[in-house]
């Protein structure tokens, strides 16, 4: 048992299944698709009032693309800095997520891992996790994040240096390509009906809640569809075993 083991590690590790060149074709792919939308995101960020340099260290520093639209979408619809912080934040928990299959899975040496934390993002944790062995999954991960990083920031830098020129952004409707990025990577997750449950339920509480609650706590509240979802999902189950309590029968 230990030898087959050995030998499932030692396949994992040195690869043998894609060829380089198509992991880079597929990861570059993804990069330049995904870091063109942040011209949207720059052009946006400038409209809703802030600065140049705010806009640019927002791609630089946070780097994760539905929590920054989220955050400059809350602002410029009236909301406080910190409910606007929150939505990001809780958009951006996911990543951490991410983390924890991805130390697993890519095994980067601890110096690198700090830095490697950066990239950690939908895009390169759906590249990496598409891979047959360790080796692709590194490479997939490396170009996805070296070329989505480069191409965001210098596309960001970009959308806000003509955010002006553009004139009203709200017109363009440019603050709506940042979701629609997400919704497109999203959706084809969503493999099991609980899955696909808890995402109606968030949109349902998110939209629904829209005109009758400050910018940005709607998104707050939309994260309760995942224990709401989980909690009936397991009454459901306990009701088909026959051990729901007496009172509640």
């Amino acid at each position: 048992m230990a030898t087959e083991q050995t030998a499932l590690t030692d396949v994992r590790d040195t690869g043998g299944g894609k060829p380089d060149g198509a992991v880079v074709r597929d990861a570059l792919g993804v990069g330049v698709a995904v870091g063109l939308s942040g011209f949207a995101f720059g052009v946006t960020s400038a409209g809703s009032g802030l600065t140049l340099l705010q806009t640019c260290a927002l791609s630089l520093l946070v780097f994760t693309g539905a929590s920054q639209f989220a955050l400059v979408g809350a602002l410029a619809a009236g909301g406080g800095p910190f409910t606007a912080a929150a939505g990001a934040f809780f958009l951006g928990v996911r990543n951490a997520f991410y983390g924890l299959r991805l130390s697993q899975l890519l095994a980067l040496p601890r110096m690198v891992r700090p830095f490697a934390a950066q990239w950690v993002i939908d895009e390169t944790a759906a590249v990496s996790l598409a891979q047959p062995d360790r080796r692709s999954a590194r490479i997939g991960f490396l170009v996805t994040g070296l070329s989505l990083y480069l191409l965001w920031n210098l596309t960001t830098l970009l959308g806000a240096l003509g955010a002006e020129a553009i004139g009203d952004t709200d017109a363009w409707g440019l603050d709506a390509a940042g979701p629609a990025v997400f919704l497109a990577l999203l959706a084809p997750m969503l493999r099991t009906g609980t899955e696909r449950a808890v995402a109606g339920v968030a949109v349902l509480l998110g939209l629904g809640l829209l005109p009758v609650l400050p910018a940005g706590v709607p998104v707050l509240v939309a994260a309760l569809a995942a224990p709401a979802v989980l909690w009936a999902q397991g009454r459901r189950k306990g009701a088909a075993r026959g051990d729901v309590p007496e009172e509640n029968r």
